[in-house]
């Protein structure tokens, strides 16, 4: 995704739509789980793949390694308030990753009992980012927008840019297309 034309914020709150689309798929995911309807496990490993790429090492790269770091510089603690807030909502959804991506292991491997806690790590993980997001949208980006310098604003463009190139290029095209698949997929 090209950045250049969006303010430091704006980007990372369009990355957040893209993200709760995938949340919205993978709970209708877990739903059908739960309900015992029959879902491929591919789907699930899909969404993780977008999960530990796109969400975590994309987008929350950007905000671990280039937004909170700028906060911190211009008065926003690390340890304490809504970055310290924000690292520890991270910190809990990669538990339900590793969750999720264990008990997937083993529902690949042959143990259909484990798509149950598959689906439970699903919907975790959505839960939590369902509550998370808003927070940053709404609370932290919107204080980032009145202390950081526009220098600095500029600045975090490039280094999300940085970031996109070692996801790869095109793959937020991938990634919409993927969320889409899924979609149809689940609906079908």
């Amino acid at each position: 995704m090209k950045t250049s034309s969006l303010a430091a914020t704006e980007t990372l709150k369009e990355e957040h739509r893209l993200i709760e689309r995938l949340l919205r798929v993978l709970a209708l995911a877990a739903s059908k789980v739960e309900r015992g309807e029959e879902v491929s496990p591919t789907v699930f490993a899909r969404a993780l793949d977008f999960i530990c790429n796109f969400a975590d090492r994309c987008h929350h790269g950007k905000e671990e390694d280039c937004l909170f770091p700028a906060l911190e510089g211009h008065g926003l603690p690390r340890h304490a308030g809504p970055v310290a807030v924000m690292l520890s909502e991270h910190e809990e959804g990669r538990g339900y990753v590793r969750g999720l991506a264990q008990a997937l292991e083993q529902w690949q491997k042959g143990d259909k009992s484990a798509s149950r806690a598959v689906a439970k790590n699903a919907r975790g993980y959505a839960a939590l980012l369902a509550n998370h997001i808003p927070k940053e949208d709404n609370i932290l980006y919107p204080m980032g927008e009145n202390i950081l310098p526009e220098g600095v604003k500029k600045e975090l463009l490039e280094a999300y840019e940085g970031v996109e190139k070692r996801l790869g290029e095109g793959k937020h095209h991938e990634y919409i297309h993927l969320i889409e698949e899924l979609g149809k997929e689940l609906k079908g």
